[in-house]
């Protein structure tokens, strides 16, 4: 019986005081894998496919060899051609049968990941919550070191807030080594009320991960790399926020405070986000390739 039906059963079976020290120790009895002898043709791709080698054929089909080494990436359910493993971690009815969809062709993703730009000006309304949650949601399918993950999202609605990150980074780079190669950008704000720091964007999406977590920065940019390549799917334009990253970063920084950052949680990473104002007719090039093969 596979762990989302025991688990099912367990629920339907038993009080609720119970409920939680039951599952808990039919989760350990049931230990990380379950397999269906009769659909397994022990083929060993679920072995070789794991990173962390916990897996083993035994007689009956793949074994765990030590659970506590499983990253919960889902390889071993995922690439199972029949169907016949669960991991506790990663169940099978949390994931998508991957023939659903059709592949696109490298023509396709080429002009995809091409048409890509950083949107630097934006319609004044906001993105819609609804809208926001699908950026978010899809950055977290972001590959990560080891897989990781531990990042969190701050989405930010509020424009007014939005503005003041733009005052508190102008006022931190006013005293800062970058004064001078930036006082046309300082000037520019102060006089004309350019905003090129957040550049008047209606929302900004704001990375957090415990402040020692070594691949937090890693991570948060995989995320939003993912975040920002869907963003046109759906009609949304990003913009990596790099001097407010790098005033939020410095130590003493006003501006984890004004997001209400935990204490021992740090900005790792940060994007604007808007309706473009504008649509680009052309694919851009780049310098030409340089490359080695040895």
């Amino acid at each position: 019986m596979f762990y989302k039906e025991r688990i099912e059963e367990l629920l339907k079976n038993k009080s609720d005081r119970k409920i939680s020290r039951v599952i808990l120790e039919e989760m350990n009895k049931m230990g990380l894998i379950t397999v269906n002898e009769e659909k397994c043709i022990k083929c060993e791709q679920c072995i070789k496919e794991c990173p962390s080698f916990v897996l083993k054929m035994g007689q009956k089909g793949p074994e765990e060899v030590a659970d506590s080494t499983c990253i919960s990436c889902g390889h071993c359910v995922a690439v199972c051609p029949v169907n016949a493993i669960d991991n506790s971690k990663t169940p099978k009815d949390k994931q998508v049968d991957a023939k659903d969809f059709s592949k696109l062709n490298g023509e396709q993703v080429e002009h995809f990941i091409r048409s890509r730009r950083s949107i630097r000006s934006y319609q004044e309304k906001s993105v819609s919550r609804e809208e926001l949650t699908k950026l978010v949601d899809i950055a977290r399918f972001a590959p990560t070191g080891s897989n990781s993950q531990g990042i969190s999202f701050l989405v930010v609605e509020d424009k007014q807030l939005v503005e003041k990150a733009t005052e508190l980074t102008i006022r931190m780079i006013e005293k800062s080594p970058l004064k001078d190669s930036l006082k046309g950008l300082i000037r520019s704000y102060r006089e004309d009320g350019v905003d090129s720091i957040l550049r008047g964007a209606p929302n900004l999406i704001i990375t957090t991960a415990d402040k020692d977590f070594s691949g937090g920065r890693g991570n948060s940019i995989s995320c939003l790399t993912y975040l920002e390549l869907f963003a046109p799917s759906i009609g949304i334009g990003t913009c990596w926020a790099g001097f407010f990253e790098y005033c939020a970063g410095i130590k003493g920084s006003p501006l984890p405070k004004l997001f209400n950052i935990p204490e021992g949680k740090i900005i790792t990473a940060a994007v604007m986000v808007g309706y473009p104002k504008y649509n680009y007719k052309k694919l851009v090039d780049r310098n030409p390739l340089e490359v080695t093969y040895l």
